[in-house]
């Protein structure tokens, strides 16, 4: 029997959820709607679902060992992580996979997920896709459409044709862009239209075949660049430079839009795709006053208001719909209303070359992670912690020299042709130009400040000489 391989798609980048999601730490791995990541609710989606196999995931390969550290927590290792080396929307992404799919299991079918969404009944959800297993195993290109619950102008939409089977689906009519309120009033009082939800189902042989078809330039880029990708450990690069020459295209526009066999099956099950804060606050469960509170939070007059504390004690007094998060670096207060506008912020500080829209002050590395501390002219301080048995690249700065100082734990420093260790209260010097390297070799994990002295203190002003992560120089 033909299984069923969930294929993850894990590229979004979520600006409209700044400053929690930022681009080397995007939505799908923050836990926003559960204790769990979206992604890891995506990856425990089709539990209990009979033929599964296991996930395959596709990625940047920024976020590569976030995704591996993630699945790995949850004991839900994927079959592979294919590493695209720059976004090129969900067509490209997908061929890949079905590339990878079809090498091992010829007659396998694909249910492509998102990972930014969350979706409150499964059981609804894996019967829905059981007759989403019955017309792909037909031949059909399939995509469940949200049953729509409010004119939504942030949704495209998808018109459904004649009912076809007695699984539900119907054959599809159209897909509709994103319309204005009054088009979507329409949309929603007609009954005939359902949200695209950017969840699809087929043979993985049977996409190919269509892909091929409808859009050789995507495929034969595609596959070029799958024969060109190699092994990394865990994960499977693609190649780079076939990739480049990929045009960038979605699952919609490149196939399903132009495809013959193309249905659509009825899904209600708490779907939300969580696009904004606006979305996440319709998505929790909310207090007596229509609040939903997150963190250290205090609330006083205030109504419909999603409040976040990460780092800070956050009250609200006499406010009404706002949004308000709070993180080490950044706080974002805006009308629910504006929520969609909240990317436009993003697009300033990228503009103005400032870095709050790249990364949090805490930065996650395949070590461990470092924070900032404090900062100044000439001058940094972080902390930084080293996972047992973890190692930093063998490594040199043009442009810094750093001080090392052991809070808890054992470091095996390597600074030149020294090597040696350092227990807790201990500290070094490491000089502008010095080869250097720092590890854990104990079972617990090392806690360490590092002081930073230079003229020129950014993350790209590493050489590294060794490194076993694999990573290149300004990674």
């Amino acid at each position: 029997m033909s299984r069923i391989v969930p294929v993850i798609l894990s590229g979004g980048s979520g600006t409209r959820l700044w400053p929690l999601s930022r681009e080397h730490y995007p939505k799908q791995l923050l836990a926003l709607a559960s204790e769990l990541t979206m992604l890891q609710e995506t990856a425990m989606r089709l539990d209990g679902a009979a033929e599964q196999a296991p996930a395959l995931v596709v990625c940047n390969e920024e976020h590569r060992f976030l995704v591996a550290e993630q699945l790995r927590q949850i004991d839900r290792m994927p079959q592979d992580i294919l590493l695209e080396p720059f976004g090129r929307n969900t067509a490209p992404a997908l061929t890949l996979a079905a590339l990878t799919v079809t090498a091992r299991e010829p007659d396998a079918l694909m249910l492509v997920m998102p990972a930014d969404h969350v979706i409150r009944d499964q059981a609804t959800f894996l019967d829905a896709v059981q007759k989403g297993r019955v017309e792909a195993l037909a031949g059909r290109l399939v995509t469940f459409g949200i049953v729509p619950t409010q004119p939504e102008t942030g949704y495209g939409y998808i018109r459904k044709g004649p009912l076809l089977a007695a699984t539900g689906a119907y054959k599809v009519d159209r897909f509709v862009e994103k319309p204005d309120a009054a088009t979507a009033h329409t949309y929603l009082e007609s009954g005939e239209y359902l949200w695209n939800s950017g969840i699809f189902m087929m043979a993985a042989a049977r996409w190919l075949e269509d892909i091929r078809r409808l859009r050789p330039d995507i495929a034969d880029a595609c596959m070029a660049a799958w024969q060109g990708g190699k092994r990394d450990m865990d994960f499977f690069r693609i190649g780079k430079d076939a990739f480049g020459r990929c045009p960038s295209e979605s699952i919609d526009y490149a196939v399903m839009e132009k495809a013959d066999n193309a249905v659509v099956i009825p899904l209600d099950a708490g779907w939300s795709d969580i696009g904004a804060w606006s979305s996440l606050w319709e998505a929790s469960q909310r207090d007596t006053d229509g609040n939903v509170q997150q963190g250290d939070v205090m609330a006083l007059d205030t109504h419909n208001a999603l409040l976040i504390a990460q780092h800070r004690f956050v009250a609200a007094v006499g406010l009404e719909d706002v949004i308000v998060v709070e993180t080490a670096d950044a706080v974002l207060v805006a009308h629910k209303d504006k929520a969609q506008d909240v990317k436009t912020i993003v697009s300033r500080l990228k503009d103005a070359k400032r870095s709050e829209h790249i990364s949090h002050r805490k930065v996650y590395r395949p070590w461990g992670c470092y924070e900032g501390v404090d900062a100044g002219k000439r001058f940094q301080v972080k902390r930084i912690t080293v996972n047992p048995g973890a190692a930093l690249s063998l490594q040199m700065h043009h442009h810094r020299a750093e001080h090392w100082i052991v809070v808890t734990g054992t470091a095996r420093v390597t600074r030149g042709d020294e090597v040696f260790l350092l227990s807790e209260n201990q500290s070094t010097y490491i000089p502008l130009g010095t080869k250097h390297r720092l590890e854990n070799p104990g079972a617990m994990p090392l806690e360490m400040i590092e002081v930073q002295s230079g003229g020129y203190l950014g993350e790209d002003d590493i050489v590294r000489f060794e490194d076993k992560y694999n990573r290149e120089s300004k990674q």
